[in-house]
């Protein structure tokens, strides 16, 4: 009885901490509500805005400016960011740009900046074709 009540605690804590690492920022990742993101990519010259979702998604809608680098091409594609830029994601809800902003921290990114909520919080104008 108390060897299960060991493994059920570890497993529990096993979640615990898994839930909170994929739901956590990256480290020195800025989160900005939409007015706040707006504001910032008008004021900056020297930063790259990066749409994290696929390509399906982005046929919905898009913020202007943005490219789209799917955060299941990333890694391999991280190389098309300009070092020593700021970079600005955002993806559907949030998720997705958090998790495109750590594999950009161990690739070397400081200046990260993702925008709460997703494209679904934003109050700016999206471009559709």
């Amino acid at each position: 009885m108390d060897f299960n009540m060991l493994v059920n605690a570890l497993i529990i804590l096993f979640l615990i901490w898994f839930v909170i690492s994929r739901f956590a920022g990256a480290k020195g990742l800025r989160q900005l509500d939409s007015e706040q993101f707006l504001n910032e990519t008008k004021r900056s010259d020297n930063m790259i805005l990066i749409d994290v979702r696929e390509p399906a998604e982005v046929k919905q809608g898009y913020i202007a400016g943005a490219i789209n680098i799917p955060l299941s091409q990333l890694k391999q594609r991280a190389t098309e960011i300009p070092a020593g830029k700021s970079v600005f994601l955002y993806c559907r809800s949030g998720m997705r740009s958090k998790q495109a902003a750590r594999i950009l921290y161990k690739k070397g990114f400081r200046e990260l900046t993702h925008l709460q909520g997703g494209i679904m919080s934003w109050k700016g104008k999206v471009v559709t074709k």
